[in-house]
């Protein structure tokens, strides 16, 4: 299995005035092509300093972080942005969807920054919008559409762009568990088809869908478990039946 991330020996250290906070204090791991990775862990345990490096949103103090073998230390502000486009996508926990604008459109955002021509924009979303479920609201407002419906197109949004990995930042915290059970088989669905995702979340029946939970506590990795029978989600649409 190909690695798609490498992290080795990282730490990040914040200054806050004559403050000094360790957030990660040496934390080493892999993530290999195809994975479904739970990160998990108390608030300030590391897991959100963690996930923020995953995404080039920060770099580490020390320690090295490897994106398909690129050295992200090594890169300028430049093309961290360029990364961040063109080789992850996003899953938030409060959608962040743009209200005012079509499910497509929404999903065509990332084409945009990208400067991807209109009509191969439209396809790309619209194969997206059908990955995850979603190709007969296409032309739906947010508020027209449910949240496990927006979450769906900010997930489509998420693969727009064939993105090495797909970090997910708690999915399903602002979901009910019917709702939240309707997410993880989406996301079980595209992990199927290969791809790698790694999730954050605090909660244990939520992570127990994923393939592998990586414990954090104190800045540290206090476990790493492979979990050899994930419980499997029922679709949405079998729910609704």
């Amino acid at each position: 299995m190909a690695e798609v991330v490498r992290v080795t020996n990282v730490t990040k250290v914040y200054t806050m005035g004559d403050q000094r906070v360790e957030a990660l204090k040496g934390v080493s791991f892999s993530v290999g092509s195809g994975e479904f990775v739970a990160i998990m862990g108390a608030s300030g345990s590391g897991k959100s300093t963690c996930m923020n490096m995953l995404g080039c949103l920060d770099v580490p103090t020390s320690g090295e972080y490897r994106l398909e073998d690129v050295h992200v230390g090594d890169l300028s502000r430049n093309q961290l942005a360029e990364i961040r486009n063109k080789k992850l996508g996003f899953v938030f926990q409060g959608f962040n969807l743009l209200a005012r604008t079509t499910a497509r459109e929404n999903v065509e955002l990332p084409l945009v920054y990208a400067r991807i021509p209109a009509a191969a924009r439209r396809d790309k979303a619209m194969a997206a919008l059908a990955q995850v479920g979603l190709a007969d609201r296409a032309d739906h407002y947010s508020n027209q559409l449910s949240g496990g419906q927006q979450q769906r197109v900010a997930i489509a949004r998420a693969l727009v762009n064939d993105p090495a990995i797909i970090l997910a930042d708690e999915p399903t915290g602002n979901l009910d568990s019917k709702t939240s059970e309707e997410i993880m088989s989406t996301f079980q669905q595209l992990n199927r088809q290969g791809i790698t995702i790694i999730m954050v979340t605090h909660e244990g029946d939520i992570a127990a869908f994923t393939g592998r939970q990586i414990i954090f506590r104190d800045g540290l990795i206090v476990a790493d478990t492979p979990n050899a029978a994930p419980r499997v989600a029922t679709p949405a649409e079998e729910q609704a039946s």
